[in-house]
């Protein structure tokens, strides 16, 4: 699918003039439409609600404009869950899905009402513990189906290799264990891919999880009240990609409920999903500057953002769609990397890809950066990370995470001591 920018040239050189590069910039509009196609896909279910990955893009206002389309929140952290909570994402409508997780996030999540989701079966003792003696009315189990799930892309790995969730034969005894602590309300969670494109994928992780339900009822006296199907929906970043048709998998996973859920009195179930890139990650874009071009054995074109602020091409090798502003049309004649100023050969957003001559000056737009982008930012070579700006929807921008300084990033240091320490 052909991949667009919403900003003309002259709008974003205008926009520029207040807010200079390099910034991710995201499209309110898009993004609530994107929410509202996704839900009504799986509005033919009983229950349904999408608990937004925090993890993919955790600023408040980004949720709180989920939270007003009716999204929850999935969240790993203390600092998650106090985003949630400021957002107006409170009580049930947060699931705290976290691993090897610290005393105080546990303790928080808990003040909060929110949903546990417990990685291990020792997570059951520790939460007491950590809870003074108290435990939660509702708890949720992470399944990990080991290999009883196959065909799971790389990023996450064969689930049998990966750190994440209980086995089958721990799931009943830690079911039974919760039922004895006095739980009222149960969940069933797993999480088996990431950036998944065949939409079978995510029926036949249903239907797995389906016949577990069914199988913990039989054997724990226990009705699972709602089934999480973790994330992983991906998005077609790579030309050629088909993106994931909404409406076929929940009529496939619609068609795995009727034949497994129904028959067994567990209707109706709630379903959940925890998606973060499909939401917002096609409507935001990193908008950087060409400062420096450099021609050896191969030809470069340097920008002024790096890896320091969108690590997935450096990292993954991931592929990201590059537009030049106002050079839209024009033929791509010129092979470059695309490159930025750390100081690590994997700094490349870009290898010898097939673009319009780019001149000093010309602004180069990196794609389908609303997810998984500013949050994945990092400060090594002590670089400083960009800023976030939001198109709302009536053309306005506001600048939603300023840049950082060079007092953000030296703020933890002692600088007054190190003048007399010796």
């Amino acid at each position: 699918m052909e991949k667009t920018f919403p900003l003309s040239k002259n709008e974003l050189t205008n926009l520029v003039k207040d807010y200079p590069t390099p910034f991710i910039i995201y499209d309110e509009k898009a993004i609530r439409e994107n929410l509202k196609k996704f839900t009504k896909a799986f509005s033919i279910f009983p229950k349904f609600r999408e608990h937004y990955a925090v993890k993919a893009s955790p600023n408040p206002y980004l949720l709180k404009i989920l939270a007003s389309e009716g999204c929850g929140a999935d969240c790993s952290s203390l600092p998650e869950l106090m985003l949630s909570e400021m957002s107006g994402i409170k009580g049930d409508h947060v699931i705290f899905t976290s691993n090897e997780t610290p005393a105080q996030e546990f303790q928080l999540a808990y003040k909060q009402g929110n949903i546990i989701n417990l990685d291990d079966i020792t997570h059951i003792d520790f939460l007491k513990k950590a809870l003074d003696g108290k435990f939660p009315e509702t708890i949720c189990f992470r399944y990990n189906p080991g290999a009883d799930k196959q065909g799971c892309n790389g990023i996450i790995g064969k689930p049998e290799e990966a750190k994440y969730g209980l086995t089958r034969s721990q799931i009943f005894d830690a079911y039974n264990q919760c039922k004895a602590l006095g739980c009222k309300h149960f969940g069933l969670h797993t999480m088996v891919a990431s950036n998944e494109l065949n939409p079978n994928f995510f029926v036949d992780t249903a239907k797995l999880v389906f016949e577990l339900a069914v199988e913990i009822k039989e054997k724990c006296d226990v009705n699972i009240e709602f089934v999480d199907l973790g994330g992983g929906i991906g998005i077609p970043y790579k030309p050629g990609d088909k993106a994931v048709d909404y409406d076929y998998v929940a009529k496939g996973i619609r068609s795995e409920y009727d034949r497994v859920i129904v028959p067994a009195g567990l209707d109706p179930l709630a379903i959940y999903w925890e998606c973060g890139r499909p939401i917002t990650g096609p409507y935001g874009w990193l908008v950087s500057t060409a400062i420096h071009e450099k021609h050896i054995y191969r030809d470069y074109i340097g920008l002024d953002s790096c890896m320091a602020d969108f690590m997935r091409p450096g990292v993954y090798g991931s592929y990201h769609e590059i537009t030049v502003s106002g050079k839209e049309n024009a033929p791509k004649d010129h092979i470059y990397d695309i490159v930025g100023s750390l100081c690590e050969n994997s700094d490349k957003f870009a290898v010898q890809r097939q673009l319009p001559e780019i001149e000093k000056g010309d602004f180069v737009i990196l794609h389908d950066a609303g997810a998984h982008g500013r949050a994945m930012g990092f400060n090594y070579n002590s670089k400083l990370r960009c800023g976030e700006i939001l198109m709302r929807e009536d053309g306005t921008f506001k600048e939603i995470r300023r840049r950082e300084t060079i007092d953000d990033l030296f703020a933890t240091l002692d600088l007054n001591g190190v003048k007399d320490f010796q």
